[in-house]
């Protein structure tokens, strides 16, 4: 039986053999989903289910395709699988007409289609390398990006063209910028009109970006990466959008969306439905944030809504969407709740924070989002006829998707682990008998429904001893994770704090993701492992989210230290004499300026990928909570651990990948060169050809063993071997 380390990096953090990447047919009766063959099977395959019948089928193995090659992928599409936070190989992503007549995709370079109606797989004949391969609603035809150039190719493999060229060597077509796929949550960079005759693309010019290097100290003789990066402050990629004829002349004349630019130079999120184009734009300052349609023949943008904000416009993903009916969906932050919005009206109550919006179905919108309790968030359905509508009951996370009435619940909970997908039929069972009650399965056996899609993922090799806690005025929830051999009457054990604490995402969630059992791996090794999400992190209403605007220091760690404090007040096993910090990304900041502002408190730290000079972080992101450092350099100043460097009296392990393009390893480097000019001992433990989510097996099995031997070091605990 592997290790938890071993396993964890072998199923690629339990991702593999799980159902994701979900398309509904149009007449809900097919759900096409990508999915692995097992939980340590790293090849991704498209399959399809039959809601009628309950059958499964492979319909394309990748394996065959390639050819016995190894995958090649370009650096486009290396950039995006990173951006995406894809770790599984082969099929990574799909995409498929109106009609789910034609499924394209990509394959180390290649652009192939699927046709469900008789199994067919063709190689179309195109430039390569081709990146996210899209048909247009029709069928007809199929979109591609090769060269920075968006192309089309007719569905049969003719007529391969150009329909946005290039214009200077730093511009592209078709693509998503990096603020935008990191920091914004827009991984598209062109959008189909419905009838399949024109294209709304994105523009991107990355002249006036600034370009940083990443060299592999490992092989000399290679030659560094470079790319464009807007650090915090500095000028951002040129962004315009513009309308396409596919059937004109190849790269021919194109329409340019009119909207001011200087005044909105995000591009948020783009699309073309039934009511036209349209388009959400941001501020520099990201205090506002502009609804555009968008006149298809002249390219003349109206503001159709707009949201404004002290701080800053939260995007929600999914939105701005239209209903089939024209029905304009945007939210609104009010009553200190962030709300759906449908036609300028609010449709959601007070104190129902609103996540995502995930699908639309004709006028029903599909969205999770998060009630009293934070560490929860249900999937919920809303129409203007039925109302509203909760659609997920367990306890737990979920999301989902929806069309023609089926949904697809995706339901993650603390009773079981992993992820299960189950697909749900709108009416009751005689109807359709699909829906509700019993309906007739192979051989004439009944099957209940709702269905199952089966999960190949592994099983951990470890249970959870895990409560989730309210502590303190503030209520902050946290996660406490115990050894599964502890008793009271065993003594006290050592505590490591295991936060993110950011605003990016909730680590205390009422599900087994991952990382949980990273925490309850540790909690075996001999400690008492507590996850706290403080001021800052998603899910408690803007005010809970904005507490950290113009300081992401004093709030977020004087949170940890009230939590650490309440926890141990309510379970004296905690020594609080013996404690460590451990965190990765915002978390290996929080961990670092946990041992440098808080030494009273904690004793050690592992910080991970750490931001630790805040100007070297891209601009969306770092301004969002910062604002621009030309005018808040204080901000800055006061947020950065590198000017505290002369204060660290703790043991301290710095690890970074040193490929990382998001937070490069010049925030380590400078920091640890701070440190030693200080005089304050340190260690540092680089990953050579490691991004920001190291990936490979052995580095990311002994990156956790190599943190287990510092922390026992370092809080004087006796080796032993891990558990």
């Amino acid at each position: 039986m592997p290790s938890l380390p071993r396993q964890l990096a072998r199923t690629r953090r339990f991702a593999l053999g799980v159902p994701g990447h979900v398309t509904v047919s149009p007449d809900g009766g097919t759900v096409f989903f990508l999915r692995t063959r097992a939980g340590d099977d790293p090849v991704s395959c498209l399959w399809a289910l039959d809601v009628a019948t309950g059958r499964e089928r492979l319909l394309v193995d990748p394996l065959p395709l390639l050819q016995g090659e190894e995958e090649r992928l370009s650096p486009e599409e290396r950039t995006r699988r990173e951006r995406a936070r894809e770790l599984s190989s082969g099929i990574v992503s799909y995409a498929a007409d109106g009609a789910c007549e034609v499924l394209a995709f990509a394959l180390s370079g290649a652009l192939w289609t699927f046709r469900p109606a008789d199994g067919a797989v063709r190689r179309l004949p195109v430039a390569e390398p081709a990146v996210d391969p899209r048909p247009d609603p029709t069928g007809r035809r199929v979109a591609y990006v090769s060269g920075g150039a968006l192309r089309v190719v007719e569905a049969d493999g003719g007529g391969d063209r150009v329909v946005a060229a290039p214009d200077g060597p730093e511009v592209g077509f078709g693509l998503a910028e990096h603020v935008a796929a990191e920091s914004m949550g827009r991984h598209r960079g062109y959008w189909w009109a419905p009838d399949g005759r024109r294209v709304l693309v994105a523009r991107v010019d990355t002249a006036r970006v600034q370009r940083w290097h990443i060299a592999d100290p490992m092989d000399p003789s290679r030659p560094p990466t470079s790319f464009p990066y807007p650090a915090a402050g500095t000028a951002n990629a040129e962004v315009s959008l513009w309308i396409a004829e596919v059937d004109g002349p190849e790269g021919g004349a194109l329409t340019a969306v009119d909207w001011d630019a200087k005044a909105f130079e995000y591009l948020v999120e783009a699309g073309w439905d039934a009511s036209g184009p349209h388009a959400a734009v941001q501020s520099r300052d990201q205090r506002r944030v502009r609804v555009l349609g968008v006149d298809a023949a002249t390219g003349l943008a109206e503001v159709l809504s707009g949201q404004d904000d002290d701080a800053w416009v939260e995007l929600v993903p999914g939105l701005p969407a239209r209903t089939a009916q024209g029905v304009l969906l945007t939210s609104v932050d009010q009553d200190d709740t962030r709300k759906l919005v449908a036609s300028g009206r609010p449709v959601t109550p007070p104190g129902l924070q609103l996540d995502a919006v995930v699908a639309v179905d004709g006028e029903t919108v599909l969205f999770t989002a998060s009630q009293e309790d934070p560490t929860q968030i249900h999937l919920w359905a809303y129409d203007p006829v039925s109302g509203l509508r909760q659609v997920s009951e367990e306890p737990g996370v979920h999301t989902g998707t929806r069309r023609a009435g089926t949904t697809v619940l995706f339901s993650r909970t603390l009773d079981r682990p992993g992820t299960r997908t189950l697909v749900l039929r709108d009416g009751p069972a005689e109807d359709d008998g699909t829906g509700g009650g019993m309906a007739p399965g192979e051989g004439g056996a009944e099957r209940p429904v709702p269905l199952e899609i089966a999960s190949s993922a592994a099983s951990p090799v470890l249970d959870l001893r895990v409560e989730l806690l309210a502590l303190g005025p503030r209520e902050l929830r946290a996660a406490l994770f115990l050894p599964s051999w502890h008793r009271s009457d065993d003594g006290p054990l050592p505590v490591l704090m295991d936060p993110y604490g950011g605003p990016a995402m909730r680590k205390v969630t009422a599900e087994r993701a991952w990382w949980t059992y990273v925490s309850q791996w540790f909690a075996e090794q001999g400690f008492a492992v507590l996850a706290v999400d403080g001021r800052g992190t998603p899910g408690r209403g803007p005010a809970w989210e904005r507490a950290v605007h113009m300081d992401l220091a004093d709030p977020v760690l004087d949170d940890q230290v009230t939590a650490l404090r309440e926890a141990a007040r309510m379970r004296p096993e905690l020594d609080l004499t013996r404690v460590a910090v451990r965190g990765w990304s915002f978390g290996g900041y929080l961990a670092a300026l946990a041992v440098l502002r808080r030494p009273d408190v904690f004793h050690a730290a592992v910080a991970g990928a750490p931001v630790t000079d805040q100007r070297l972080y891209d601009t969306h992101w770092r301004e969002r909570h910062l604002g621009h450092p030309d005018e808040h350099p204080e901000a800055y100043d006061r947020c950065s651990p590198i000017l505290s460097a002369a204060d660290l009296s703790r043991p301290l392990l710095l690890v970074h990948g040193l490929a990382d393009d998001n937070v490069v390893a010049a925030h380590t480097l400078r920091f640890s060169a701070a440190l030693l000019a200080a005089g304050r001992p340190h260690e540092v433990l680089p990953l050579p050809r490691a991004t920001h989510l190291p990936s490979d097996e052995s580095v990311a099995e002994n990156l956790l063993l190599h943190q287990l031997d510092f922390l026992r070091r370092a809080l004087g605990l006796p080796h032993r071997a891990a558990r």
